[in-house]
């Protein structure tokens, strides 16, 4: 393959340089740190090629389904039992289509690397290397470039998101706002370990958007009853004593989090608290991570007013913190989370939108203010 890729997706020559740059910044750090099983960085002609046969692939239909793949930039001996083709397979739109049905589940990766006649494919794999270069295709159209967690666990952290001719690059100096919330400076990965503890709200948030009904998850501080005034009593579906089931996995004292089986017993209690938020109320949720709540009604505590303003803050380049009314932001889910924050300083909300958009809102000390986090672009 030559340097010069010559590429039809536009987005995709637009991206690669930036890409480029984030892998040689995280990666160089990383080896200076002292780290082990890091990737090798992949040059930004190689990201052009990856992105231009994903996009076209994505728009493709195998058998009258769209295809959905990740694909993992790596030779095949960065990692330990791989599954390899005996033939490689050059990378192509058709190829990376037929190939989609058998590697569409979760934590599956098509495997690519190059010799002196380009990238190929070499087979399959499940483990990868840290900060390997992933390029997942979500939906027709739809690619979001991503990295491993130096962690090893939880959702990877996103670099861009490319829909069609919008490219989002993720803005990793929102970190540096001292009101940054510690779920989204976790997503854009400041520290190459997360606490477990923010590390398993970004599961929730990642298992509200995926059942696509919308809902409200309210975090509050334990041993506190205040935020009972910012919500219409009696609650119908309050939990007495609360449910500890999550709590129990996330503080166990002894197990190693990289263990396919707790990580597996671990998304079953995500997954069985991100349901509660499909039905209509929020779901109320201690910050040790107990069930207090759910299909809970917020309304205006006595002491306080009306919200009237937020600040809506997108973490991507060119993403500029604006001073809405939370109406602006979405329906009534958000207008409610706002008004619990602003009235509960000490608490989060976390909000998604039936159509995917999501958010999070946190009490500014420094600007007054509740800040509104869209964070979409960070959980796909």
């Amino acid at each position: 393959m030559t340097r010069n890729y010559d590429s039809t997706y536009m987005a995709a020559r637009s991206v690669a340089e930036t890409v480029e740059a984030h892998f040689a910044h995280h990666v160089s750090v990383a080896s200076e740190q002292g780290m082990l099983n890091l990737a090798k960085q992949p040059p930004a002609y190689y990201i052009e090629a990856m992105i231009d046969a994903a996009f076209w692939a994505s728009l493709r239909k195998e058998e009258g389904r769209s295809p959905r793949i990740s694909i993992a930039f790596l030779a095949p001996d960065q990692v330990s039992k791989a599954l390899l083709f005996e033939s490689r397979q050059p990378l192509t739109p058709l190829v990376l289509t037929k190939l989609a049905p058998g590697v569409e589940r979760p934590g599956i990766h098509l495997g690519v690397w190059y010799d002196e006649d380009g990238l190929f494919v070499w087979g399959t794999t499940i483990k990868l290397p840290n900060f390997c270069f992933v390029l997942d295709v979500s939906e027709p159209g739809l690619l979001v470039i991503k990295h491993r967690r130096m962690c090893g666990f939880g959702k990877y952290s996103n670099v861009a998101v490319l829909k069609g001719d919008q490219i989002k690059v993720v803005d990793e100096s929102c970190v540096q706002s001292l009101d940054c919330p510690p779920i989204v400076k976790a997503l854009l990965d400041l520290s190459s370990f997360v606490n477990h503890s923010v590390n398993v709200l970004i599961q929730l948030a990642v298992s509200m958007r995926a059942h696509g009904q919308g809902g409200i998850l309210l975090v509050v501080p334990a041993g506190s009853t205040e935020w009972k005034h910012s919500v219409i009593q009696p609650m119908q579906y309050a939990v007495n004593p609360p449910f500890t089931g999550l709590a129990e996995m996330v503080w166990k004292e002894g197990i190693d989090r990289s263990e396919s089986v707790w990580q597996s017993m671990l998304n079953k209690e995500v997954d069985n608290i991100g349901g509660l938020t499909a039905i209509d109320g929020a779901t109320v949720l201690n910050d040790q991570h107990e069930l207090i709540a759910f299909g809970a009604k917020v309304g205006i505590a006595k002491t306080s007013i009306r919200i009237e303003r937020v600040a809506l803050i997108e973490p991507i380049v060119g993403g500029e913190a604006d001073t809405v009314h939370p109406g602006k932001i979405g329906g009534t889910r958000h207008l409610s989370a706002a008004q619990f924050v602003h009235d509960q300083h000490d608490a989060i909300a976390l909000v998604a939108s039936q159509d995917g958009v999501f958010t999070i809102f946190s009490w500014s000390p420094l600007a007054n203010i509740v800040q509104a986090h869209r964070i979409d672009t960070l959980l796909l």
